[in-house]
């Protein structure tokens, strides 16, 4: 058919006044999704399972169009367990890449390393892991536990008849900030329920420590002068595998003398014999074992997505999942990435979490979470053995550090 240029402009004119047509995913750019966990060194074997996440979620996304009609685009980056290199790749996400949003970091020396970049560069990060508090960064959202979401409720069990009415603790912990910062916080915990410092062992071992058995002797010396005595351990990263296989050499039983754990999950223990290790406990805010529909589409999704039955999920695993899920139903209600814009919109923001529990981010950043204690099975996983039935708003300054008095708290 002949085409006159006289029709020709009409045409284009009435292209030119027709309605705005959304474009398809394919032809807009794609939201920059960072990703900032370590894949190498001793963190990778809890990290690795949160890039996991990350991954998955954005592949999930995608298959429900993505986001405001655009494609979400993961950019991965290695800081290999190198505190230092943390601060680096963040600047590069940020920079280089043009990231809208990062999910990463697990020890807190990690957080910290990236805080100042992402609060000079106006970035948003997802922190996933459990942490000492003491912190609140308009560029942060803490999808963890902060400590009276996890660290006291924990040793108030073991004080309780049902967790074995310890007197005394071992606080055994890796040698970095969230160690060090949360058993203070504990020690005054203790110091206020009538536990003197007598009755308190301390000790730090440096990242990826191998050499248990003279620490693992000390706290059974400390257990043995009459006193019921528990573990509690904020040790991290590959070092809980010798860790917990000394305790099995020397029959450190959970009867005997408790350990609670405040980093160790499905992922930590899928590498040990946990035949030695039933009853010792973990303290987090979800499980695997957990039965709740919220739990069911969450399993059946990781499954679908790593095809791998071996692979299991975990507490911070659950946190980033949550985190992102809070992260999207944000952008979609500013509808912009804007970061100044979407972090008014995820402050409010609920999600019927897979624990069970429907979580709110809250004014300071912090989720409300429910807290629970699980018993090592011989198969793995967790037994939930005590949780509390309602969910518990984070308060990111502790009561039991001094200087927090005049602090506002939660």
């Amino acid at each position: 058919m002949r085409i006159t240029r006289r029709a020709a402009l009409a045409g284009l004119g009435a292209a030119i006044a027709a309605p705005n047509i959304k474009p398809s995913m394919a032809q807009s750019a794609p939201i920059r999704v960072g990703v900032l966990h370590s894949l190498s060194g001793t963190m990778a074997i809890s990290e690795t399972a949160l890039r996991d996440t990350v991954l998955m979620m954005v592949e999930h996304q995608n298959s429900r169009g993505g986001l405001l009609g655009r494609r979400l685009e993961p950019v991965v980056v290695d800081p290999a367990s190198n505190w230092p290199l943390f601060a680096e790749k963040a600047r590069e996400l940020l920079q280089v890449h043009r990231v809208d949003v990062t999910f990463g970091c697990w020890t807190s020396v990690s957080r910290k390393s990236v805080l100042p970049v992402f609060e000079e560069l106006n970035g948003m990060l997802f922190y996933p892991v459990q942490y000492e508090g003491e912190e609140e960064s308009r560029n942060i959202f803490y999808t963890g536990a902060a400590p009276n979401q996890q660290a006291i409720p924990a040793v108030e069990y073991l004080m309780s008849a049902d967790g074995g009415g310890a007197t005394r603790i071992a606080l055994l912990g890796t040698d970095y900030v969230y160690p060090r910062t949360t058993n203070r916080i504990l020690r005054g915990f203790l110091n206020s329920k009538g536990i003197t410092n007598a009755d308190i062992m301390e000790e730090y071992t440096p990242f990826g420590h191998s050499d248990w058995q003279g620490i693992v002797a000390r706290v059974k010396r400390f257990a043995s002068e009459g006193k019921k005595t528990a573990i509690v351990s904020t040790i991290n990263g590959d070092a809980n595998v010798p860790f917990y296989r000394e305790l099995g050499n020397q029959g450190i039983k959970a009867e005997d003398i408790p350990c609670v754990a405040f980093s160790v999950g499905e992922e930590e223990l899928a590498g040990i014999d946990t035949r030695p290790l039933v009853g010792h406990l973990a303290a987090w805010n979800y499980f695997m074992s957990v039965q709740s529909p919220a739990n069911t589409q969450f399993l059946n999704l990781w499954r679908a997505y790593i095809r791998n039955p071996r692979r299991v999920t975990n507490d911070p695993m659950e946190a980033t999942y949550t985190g992102f899920n809070m992260w999207a139903q944000a952008v979609a209600a500013a509808r912009t990435t804007a970061v100044d814009a979407v972090r008014t919109a995820v402050i409010g923001q609920k999600f019927d979490a897979p624990c069970g529990y429907t979580e709110e981010m809250l004014a300071n950043h912090h989720l409300s979470k429910p807290v629970m204690i699980g018993e090592i099975q011989a198969d793995g996983q967790f037994n939930v053995v005590w949780k509390t039935p309602n969910v518990v708003p984070a308060e990111n300054w502790s009561q039991f550090i001094p200087e927090n008095a005049n602090r506002r708290r939660g």
